[in-house]
């Protein structure tokens, strides 16, 4: 009996012992895949949240992670506590955009009319500032877009019909197509239908007429531009017109 008491209680001890290990290595496999799987987590929750996005027109359209969005709660706390409105408060923020801009900084203009955008989407000088913005940094494709949205909601301001034959117009310098070259006159035009007495309008107008062969309407456009402000026809327009009205 002592006998089998011993080997029986050995192979209980060798059991238990084996019972103990397999239990010891299925914790740390556990342990080991639990803590993997939370620095996954935690990494793809670091690279959820973007930087930068508020460089980019609308924040780029990404979805934005739980930081970005406190962060939005909170400037929306900050903006209620001090406007009457959202519209309002997206109004001043634009002006903001515009001093940025025009100062030629980029980055802050950008910031600012993403927050007019976050206030009020339907304000359509956000687009038009939007537009501008690309047009400076030569994305100019992607400025007119900007610019078409913006004259979709407001068709009547002719500075945004300005600033997308401008767009037009750079994109002519690089392919020299003039079906390009017609938008930013069509463009002009619009703008000349809303502002008839602008003269860098009428300039504008005289420059792009400038390069087709007809120059009855370059010339019409030179005189009423001479009329308002002789100084604002581009020299070297003015010459290319002279040249061509020897022939």
């Amino acid at each position: 009996m002592n006998f089998l008491n011993k080997l029986f209680g050995s192979k209980a001890e060798s059991q238990k012992v084996e019972n103990t290990d397999f239990c010891m290595n299925y914790m740390n496999k556990f342990l080991i895949l639990t803590f993997t799987c939370l620095l996954y987590i935690a990494c793809s929750s670091v690279q959820d949240c973007k930087e930068g996005i508020n460089l980019l027109p609308m924040y780029g359209k990404l979805t934005k992670c739980a930081a970005q969005i406190k962060s939005d709660n909170d400037f929306f706390a900050s903006v209620d506590s001090k406007f009457s409105d959202r519209k309002t408060a997206a109004v001043s923020y634009i002006d903001m955009a515009w001093e940025y801009f025009y100062k030629n900084d980029l980055e802050s203009s950008m910031k600012r009319f993403n927050q007019a955008w976050l206030l009020d989407s339907t304000n359509a000088d956000v687009y038009w500032g939007f537009g501008n913005l690309l047009g400076r940094q030569n994305e100019l494709e992607e400025s007119i877009y900007f610019f078409e949205k913006s004259l979709k909601i407001n068709p009547f301001n002719p500075r945004v019909y300005e600033s997308q034959a401008t767009s037009y117009g750079q994109l002519f310098s690089m392919d020299q197509d003039l079906n390009t070259l017609n938008k930013a006159i069509e463009s002009l035009r619009k703008a000349n239908t809303l502002d008839k007495d602008n003269p860098r309008i009428l300039a504008q107008l005289t420059a792009a007429y400038s390069y087709f062969y007809q120059k009855d309407s370059a010339n019409k456009y030179l005189n009423l531009t001479d009329k308002i402000d002789p100084q604002a026809v581009h020299p070297q327009v003015r010459e290319l017109l002279e040249q061509k009205n020897k022939r």
